[in-house]
Order: C-alpha cells, then sequence, then structure tokens
C-alpha cells in the first residue's frame, strides 16, 4: 500500500515494493494520501516513488477479471485518480526507479514532471500489444501530456522505452542514475515548492480542461 512521508516542503508518496497494480484498495490509499497534501498550508510539493522493480504495473487486472461487473466503477476511479493528480495544486515529480506500463506510465504522465532511472527499466504503454484499448479519458490525458509524434509512437507501437530514449522522446524531463532518482525527483520538487496553491491549481485546470473534462466523465468510461 501507498505510505506518505515528509522531507521538508516536500512530500513522498512511495507507491510499495510490489507491482503497485491499482487494487482498489490501493487506488483509496492513494487518494488518502493526496487528501493530506492537499489540505496541509504552505509551501509543499509532491514526489511519488517506489521501491524494487517496479514503479507501477498499472491496473489490477487480475481484480478487474474477478469483478466484471465492477469494470465502470473502478475505470472511473482509475480515471479520478489521473485526473486528480493532473490537476493537484501543487508541483507533483514521478520518480520512476523501476518499469512502469500501461495506467502506471499513464500515472506518470499525469504529474507535472518524470525522472527515470538511466540504466534500467522501461516506460511503455503496451495496449496495443495485450489487445486493451485506451479509453477516451486514457486516450486524452495521453495526448495532453506528449508531443504528437510520440503520443503516436507510444500508444500504436507499443514501444518500450529505456530511460535515454524516453528523454529523447519527452517523455521524461531527466533520466539519472539509480541512486539519483528520487533524490533528482524531491530537488525538483523542493525548488517548485512555494508555488503550492489555488493560483497553481486554477493554471493546471485551465492548462488541461479537455483531458480533465473527458476523464470526469462518467456517462461511458469505457468508451
Amino acid at each position: 500500500m501507498p505510505t506518505l512521508d515528509r522531507q521538508d516542503n516536500v512530500f513522498v508518496l512511495d507507491l510499495g515494493d510490489g507491482e503497485n497494480r491499482f487494487h482498489p484498495d490501493w487506488i483509496a490509499s492513494a487518494n488518502a494520501a493526496l487528501d493530506e497534501v492537499e489540505k496541509a498550508e504552505g509551501p509543499r510539493a509532491l514526489v511519488t516513488a517506489a521501491t524494487g522493480k517496479f514503479y507501477s504495473n498499472g491496473l489490477d487486472l487480475d481484480w478487474l477479471f474477478a469483478h466484471a461487473d465492477q469494470h465502470d466503477t473502478y475505470v472511473v476511479s482509475v480515471h479520478e485518480l489521473f485526473a486528480r493528480m493532473l490537476s493537484l495544486p501543487v508541483i507533483t515529480v514521478a520518480a520512476l526507479q523501476g518499469h512502469t506500463f500501461a495506467a502506471g506510465a499513464m500515472f506518470s504522465l499525469a504529474h507535472d514532471f518524470r525522472v527515470m532511472r538511466a540504466d534500467r527499466g522501461y516506460w511503455c504503454l503496451p495496449e496495443a500489444d495485450i489487445n486493451i484499448p485506451f479509453t477516451r479519458g486514457m486516450s486524452a490525458l495521453i495526448q495532453s501530456r506528449l508531443t504528437p509524434r510520440s503520443a503516436h509512437e507510444a500508444m500504436l507501437t507499443a514501444r518500450r522505452y529505456a530511460g535515454g530514449d524516453a528523454l529523447a522522446a519527452d517523455i521524461v524531463d531527466r533520466a539519472v542514475d539509480e541512486d539519483s532518482v528520487r533524490s533528482t525527483a524531491i530537488e525538483i520538487a523542493q525548488a517548485q515548492a512555494a508555488k503550492a496553491g489555488d493560483t497553481l491549481g486554477t493554471i493546471k485546470a485551465r492548462m488541461y480542461a479537455p483531458a480533465l473534462t473527458t476523464l470526469r466523465d462518467t456517462t461511458n468510461p469505457l468508451g
């Protein structure tokens, strides 16, 4: 389960030490942590990180297949998490120390900045290979955060981007040594902590209004 810590003005949300898939309980825990970040006062920023081989492997498909009657509700909760992170009124930085796949990769895109390990690990949107189409909300998020060329390649080819390739494609902002991933993310976050507040939230809400509207549309979440 995700756990929240604080280092000076930077909250650090550790997503876990497993595959960090989006089980409903995991989503609830992440939202509880975001509640704490939002209600805090003064300068603050957020880093999400993980421990081990994975940053996040995305949707909990085992749970999803076992609860077919809850597909819509589940997807709505995932979309809500993406929208919340995309519009959070603090600077957010994803520290990608390991594999970042599917909805985990989308979650990373909902952050303001991304730092990735340069030597190992992949960032990938594998949906074309696993025959799971992107929802309209997912497509809107990806296309709002990547250049058209990078979004086209990532979504259609399911390419696995190593750190250097992800940096060249503007998927991540830094590619660094393993030992520097989390510290670099914290450094970026700390430098922007004073911007937290309603004005930043309004800027994000207006900047990403079309994607946020699509992510928050509950009428046909699987469409």
